[in-house]
């Protein structure tokens, strides 16, 4: 019911957000955020050959981007999913199809506020880098901007676990270990993270060429796929890495003040998809 009733007070706030320029994060933002993910969701905007139109996602953070491509991904008959961050843990997301067709299981680190257990969805709590899934146990494994997190001071926003506040910038390679191994064959794993100028700031880090190459090696997919989108003035767009390559993160935690194209986050992203 709090969902409910904060979700209803920020729809409310939305003409405020427009009047006051559509700034990230204030009252408003999750609305039109929402919206703008649902719609490019339902027209199945990034699917293959499709092309963003000009303007789209602006002064809105990278889940504008990473939503509707791991939906495009995803097969019209999804079978045993696990999301890896509990990226997913949204009733917006769980009621589309193909996911509202998916075994779902969700691993994180710990209890969040709201969970759907009541659509039968599975919650596991733990460390992504060691489950207790056995072998070629999921069709699908799907991580949203979660590894660039692995390893590092996830205390800061996660967990009160002491023991997770690490310094660990190559831990997310024994998630992708994991990964692999809990995948069947020619399962899908669909991983998304900021990509650009690298560079780690205690409780993520921004992936470069380097990495994406490094995680790429450690999967070992017997095929595999990148797509990079960058945000600029006009919104987001689809890009090459080249392009990217020096984008740089906002961190809203840290800086309170926008650029002036208002980034609501990363500045570019990698999409990346891997079979097993």
């Amino acid at each position: 019911m709090l969902f409910q009733i904060k979700e209803a007070l920020d729809r409310i706030a939305t003409p405020l957000y427009n009047l006051q320029g559509r700034r990230p994060w204030s009252p408003g933002y999750y609305t039109a955020k929402k919206d703008t993910i649902c719609a490019a969701i339902d027209e199945g905007l990034l699917m293959k050959d499709s092309k963003l139109p000009s303007g789209y996602g602006s002064r809105i953070d990278e889940r504008s981007i990473e939503y509707p491509w791991l939906f495009a991904q995803l097969p019209a008959k999804p079978g045993k999913v696990l999301d890896a961050g509990s990226a997913l843990n949204h009733g917006f997301l769980i009621e589309r199809a193909p996911l509202n067709n998916a075994e779902l299981t969700i691993m994180t680190l710990a209890p969040e506020k709201r969970c759907f257990w009541d659509r039968s969805i599975s919650y596991v709590f733990g460390d992504l880098r060691h489950t207790m899934f056995r072998d070629a146990s999921f069709d699908v494994v799907v991580s949203v901007s979660t590894i660039e997190h692995i390893g590092l001071d996830n205390t800061m926003l996660y967990t009160s676990d002491a023991t997770k506040k690490e310094n660990d910038a190559d831990g997310y390679l024994s998630a992708i270990n994991e990964f692999k191994r809990i995948l069947k064959p020619g399962g899908f794993c669909l991983i998304t993270v900021p990509y650009g100028k690298h560079e780690v700031q205690g409780w993520y880090q921004v992936f470069n060429e380097r990495m994406i190459t490094q995680l790429i090696s450690t999967f070992q997919p017997v095929e595999h796929s990148v797509d990079y989108f960058g945000y600029g003035m006009d919104g987001w767009f689809s890009t090459v890495a080249e392009n990217v390559a020096n984008a740089e993160f906002f961190d809203y935690n840290k800086e309170r003040h926008y650029a002036q194209d208002f980034a609501a986050a990363a500045r570019s992203v990698a999409c990346i998809r891997l079979i097993a």
